[in-house]
C-alpha cells in the first residue's frame, strides 16, 4: 500500500471513531453517579532485580450506572525517591477501566499505558536509567469506610520492552495502597 492509500485508511478510521464517539455521547443514558477521587498511595515498583519505594499521587473519575456498572479513568504519578547516583524515578500511568460499584465499593479492571524514566538494576548488578512507554493492565479497588474517605488498592502489570543494556523485555509490577477521598455528584 502506498503512503496516500495508508493516509486515506487512517482518515477513514479516524472518521469512524469520531462518529462512534458522537453516537455514544448523543445516546440517552440511565441516571448515574459521577465521582471524582484523589489521594496519595505508598507502595513499590519492581522493574529489574531491585524493588523501589514509590509515593504515588493519583486522581480519577468514575461514572456509575444505576445497575452498578462502572466506567473509570485514572492517572497515577509514581515518584521514586533517589536512593543512589542514578537519581529520582518517575512512572506515570493512565488507565481506563470497567467494573462494578456499590455505595461503598468500586472495583474496575482495564488497560493502561505508562511512561517512565527511572533507575533500575539487573540481576548482574548493572544499574542505569531506563526510559520508555509500556502498555499493560490495571486493577483498582476503592473501599469507602467513612463516608467519602476510604482506602484505594491498585495493582498493575506493564510490558516493558525496547533495547536496554540494563533490563531485558519483561514485566513491571506495581502495587500501591493508600487513602482516597471522593467527591460525588448524583
Amino acid at each position: 500500500m502506498n503512503d496516500g492509500g495508508q493516509g486515506r485508511l487512517h482518515a477513514r478510521i479516524l472518521r469512524c471513531c469520531l462518529l462512534g464517539a458522537c453516537a455514544l455521547l448523543g445516546a440517552p443514558s440511565p441516571a448515574a453517579a459521577f465521582d471524582l477521587s484523589g489521594g496519595v498511595s505508598l507502595g513499590g515498583v519492581v522493574a529489574g532485580a531491585k524493588p523501589r519505594f514509590a509515593v504515588t499521587p493519583h486522581a480519577g473519575i468514575s461514572w456509575r450506572l444505576d445497575n452498578g456498572v462502572l466506567f473509570t479513568a485514572r492517572e497515577a504519578l509514581s515518584l521514586l525517591p533517589a536512593t543512589d547516583k542514578h537519581g529520582v524515578g518517575i512512572y506515570n500511568q493512565i488507565s481506563l477501566g470497567v467494573g462494578y460499584a456499590t455505595e461503598n465499593t468500586q472495583v474496575a479492571v482495564g488497560p493502561s499505558l505508562s511512561i517512565y524514566s527511572m533507575p533500575a538494576c539487573n540481576a548482574g548488578r548493572l544499574c542505569g536509567r531506563v526510559v520508555g512507554v509500556a502498555p499493560g493492565g490495571h486493577l483498582q479497588a476503592d473501599l469507602y469506610f467513612f463516608g467519602l474517605l476510604g482506602v484505594s488498592v491498585n495493582a498493575s502489570v506493564d510490558y516493558v520492552g525496547g533495547s536496554s543494556p540494563v533490563l531485558p523485555d519483561g514485566a513491571a509490577v506495581m502495587v500501591s495502597v493508600g487513602p482516597v477521598l471522593r467527591w460525588t455528584k448524583r
